[in-house]
C-alpha cells in the first residue's frame, strides 16, 4: 500500500493543497472525517493527515430466509449493572450489540529533495482505537446464560516510521534505486471473562518490527532487471495476568505467546529480469525472477506452571529458493495470452508455532516444535479479448499444489486428547504437516463502455482446494464460496451514479473444515447461504472543491453473513459523504 506523499512546488511560489471529508453512515449510525493538508516548496514538503472513525453497534438486514427466520438475530445481551453480570433482553435483534468501536489515524510525511537525482522521504504512521469487542464471543452460550460477560480487543497502537533514499541517476549498476529503513511497533491486548465470574483474563503482546529494504533497477536495451535484498526482525513479548475485578488483585495466567519472548529474523535476495521479444514492442514479453530467503525462528518458554511442555525452546531455520517464469502475447485483433509458472514457500511464523489459543468453542490449539515449513507450486493461464478498443473480456485459471501443508489436527497432550482451558475442557489440536493439499480456480471479467457515458463491469471468483489424506479428500480451510460483482456505471461532466451487486454462493457444509478455522459453528445446517445485494452511489460534483456522494447500500435489506464471518453484514445502509478540497 502506498500512502500519499507530499506534493513540491513547481514554481517560486509555495504550493498549498487541503482536502477533508465528512461521512455518515446509517448502518452503523456512525460517522468518520478526515483532513489533510500539504505545503510544499522547491525542495521541501510536507503532508499532515487525520482520519478518525466512529462505528456504532451495526445493524444487520432484516430480509431473512423461510428456512432460517431467527439467522443472526441478536435476541439479547450482556452488561454489568449493580456489580452483577446481568442478561438484557434487545429490543431491536437485528441491532448487533457489542459491535461498535473507534479508530484514529494520523500520518505525517516529510519530503527533501535537494536536486532531481536524490530524494529523501520520512513517513511516521501512528493509529489507535477503542476497546474492540469480540462480537463472535459475546454472543456464545451455553443454552442457559452467555459464555463471557465480556470479551474484547483492548486499544490497538501502531506506531510506524520510516526513512527512504531514493536515487534517480544513471550508473553502471541502476538506472534507479531506492532505500527503506523501518521501524515498527504493535501492541495489543485480550481481556475476556466468563459470566458470573469475578476473575478476568488480560493477555497483552507487544511486537516490534525492524526492516531493511534495498532495490534496484536497471535498463540494458529490451532488458528490464530489478535486484535487492532485504532483512527484517520481529521480537513479539506477551505478558498476561488474572485479575478479579472486585478486589482488584492479580495473579499469573499463562501468555498467549511463550513468556520468555520470540524472535523471527529473516534475510532474502532476490532479481526480477523483463525482456521483449521481437521487433514489435510489448507484442512478447518473457519475465523470470528468483529469490533466496532465510528465515530464523526462537521461542523461548521459561514458566511451565500452566503447559508443561517437554521442551523449553523452539528454533527453527529455513533456507529456500523460489522463483517464476512467466510469458506474454500482445496478439492482433484484441487477443492477449498469459501464462506463468511459479514456486514458493512459507516458513511457520510465531503464531504457527507458539501460541496457544483456543481456535474454535471446545478446542485448544498447542504448539507443535516439529513443524516444518509448506511448499507451492503454482500454474497459471490467461486469455483476454479486447472488441472495438471499447468492451474487454478476460479469463484466468489458476492451480496450486501444496506440499508439507500447515493445517490444524487432533492432537494429544501428555496423553491426553482433552485438556482444561479458560476453565473449559477442551479437545487438543495441533498445527502440523498434512501430507499434500491442492487449489485451483477461475476468474472471469467484463469491462466495457455501452456508449459515451454508460460503462459496464462484472467479475465471477470460483475456488476450489483439498487436503489429500491416505483414504480420502477432505476440504482445505479459508475458501471461499463463488463470488463475484456486477455493476454498470453512468458518467456524465459532474454526475456519476452507478449501480451495481455484490453476490456470494453457497457454503455448504460439506466444504467446511470442521477442524480449521472455518467457523461451522456459526453456520446454519445447511452451511452459508448464497447471498447478493443490490448498491446505489451518486456523486456529483459542484465545483472543483465540493463534492457530493450519496450511496444506499444493500438497497432490498437482505440479510446474510460473510463466508466464516459470525457477524452479519450491514442491512440497508445509507452513506452520505461530502467533500472538500482546495
Amino acid at each position: 500500500f502506498h500512502t500519499k506523499s507530499p506534493l513540491l512546488a513547481t514554481n517560486t511560489k509555495a504550493l498549498v493543497k487541503a482536502n477533508a471529508y465528512a461521512r455518515y453512515f446509517s448502518a452503523a449510525n456512525g460517522y468518520s472525517a478526515h483532513a489533510d493538508i500539504n505545503v510544499g516548496g522547491k525542495k521541501f514538503g510536507s503532508l499532515t493527515s487525520f482520519t478518525f472513525a466512529q462505528f456504532g453497534d451495526l445493524t444487520q438486514g432484516s430480509k431473512r430466509s423461510s428456512k432460517y427466520p431467527d439467522f443472526g438475530k441478536r435476541f439479547w445481551y450482556q452488561d454489568r449493572i449493580n456489580a452483577t453480570d446481568t442478561i438484557i433482553q434487545n429490543s431491536n435483534p437485528n441491532r448487533q450489540i457489542g459491535s461498535g468501536y473507534d479508530q484514529l489515524d494520523v500520518l505525517q510525511k516529510i519530503v527533501f529533495q535537494p536536486s532531481k537525482q536524490f530524494r529523501h522521504t520520512l513517513n511516521v504512521q501512528y493509529s489507535t482505537s477503542s476497546n474492540i469487542p469480540r462480537y463472535d464471543r459475546l454472543t456464545e452460550s451455553n443454552g442457559l446464560q452467555p459464555k463471557f460477560a465480556e470479551w474484547y480487543y483492548g486499544p490497538q497502537n501502531r506506531f510506524f516510521s520510516a526513512y527512504t533514499f531514493a536515487i534517480n541517476k544513471k550508473s553502471r549498476m541502476f538506472d534507479d534505486s531506492k532505500l527503506i529503513l523501518s521501524y515498527q511497533n504493535v501492541q495489543e491486548s485480550r481481556i475476556d471473562r466468563r459470566f458470573n465470574n469475578n476473575l478476568q483474563n488480560n493477555r497483552l503482546e507487544a511486537l516490534t518490527i525492524l526492516s531493511l529494504n534495498v532495490d534496484f533497477e536497471k535498463f540494458i536495451a529490451k532488458n528490464e532487471v530489478r535486484y535487492g535484498f532485504e532483512a527484517y526482525n520481529n521480537d513479539v513479548n506477551s505478558k498476561a495476568y488474572q485479575r478479579d475485578i472486585v478486589t482488584d488483585t492479580r495473579t499469573v495466567l499463562d501468555t498467549r505467546y511463550p513468556d520468555g519472548g520470540s524472535k523471527m529474523s529473516g534475510l532474502a535476495a532476490y532479481t526480477t529480469h523483463m525482456l521483449e521479444l521481437g521487433k514489435t514492442k510489448g507484442k512478447f514479453v518473457l519475465s523470470d525472477g528468483l529469490r533466496l530467503s532465510y528465515i530464523a525462528l526462537r521461542a523461548k518458554f521459561l514458566d511451565k506452571t500452566f503447559f508443561p511442555f517437554p521442551f523449553s525452546e523452539i528454533a527453527q531455520n529455513n533456507l529456500n529458493l523460489s522463483g517464476n517464469l512467466g510469458f506474454v502475447a500482445n496478439l492482433n485483433k484484441g487477443w492477449r495470452f498469459t501464462v506463468n509458472a511459479s514456486t514458493g514457500f512459507r516458513a511457520p511464523n510465531v503464531d504457527d508455532l507458539t501460541k496457544v489459543f483456543e481456535s474454535v468453542p471446545g478446542s485448544v490449539i498447542v504448539p507443535n516444535p516439529n513443524l516444518r515449513a509448506e511448499y507451492t507450486y503454482n500454474g497459471e493461464i490467461g486469455v483476454s479479448k479486447t472488441i472495438k478498443e471499447k468492451i474487454s473480456i478476460s479469463a484466468i485459471g489458476y492451480y496450486t499444489r501444496l506440499r508439507n501443508v500447515i493445517n490444524v489436527q487432533k492432537a494429544k497432550f501428555e496423553g491426553a486428547d482433552s485438556i482444561l482451558f479458560d476453565g473449559q475442557m477442551s479437545q487438543v489440536l495441533s498445527p502440523t504437516n498434512s501430507g499434500r493439499a491442492y487449489v485451483y480456480g477461475v476468474e472471469f471479467t467484463i469491462r466495457g463502455e455501452l456508449s459515451k457515458n454508460i460503462s459496464i463491469f462484472g467479475t465471477f471468483n470460483y475456488t476450489y482446494g483439498r487436503i489429500l489424506t491416505d483414504t480420502t479428500e477432505y476440504p482445505l480451510d479459508h475458501i471461499a464460496p463463488a463470488f463475484g460483482r456486477f455493476g454498470i456505471t453512468c458518467n456524465l461532466k459532474k454526475f456519476k451514479a452507478e449501480l451495481f451487486s455484490n453476490y456470494s454462493g453457497q457454503k455448504q457444509l460439506k466444504d467446511y473444515n470442521f477442524i480449521g478455522e472455518d467457523n461451522f459453528v456459526f453456520a446454519t445446517p445447511d452451511g452459508m447461504p448464497a447471498w447478493y445485494t443490490l448498491n446505489l452511489r451518486f456523486n456529483y460534483q459542484f465545483n472543483k472543491s465540493i463534492g457530493l456522494q450519496v450511496a444506499c447500500e444493500n438497497l432490498l435489506d437482505q440479510n446474510y453473513r460473510v463466508f466464516a464471518s459470525n457477524i452479519s453484514a450491514p442491512g440497508r445502509n445509507f452513506i452520505m459523504t461530502l467533500r472538500f478540497g482546495l
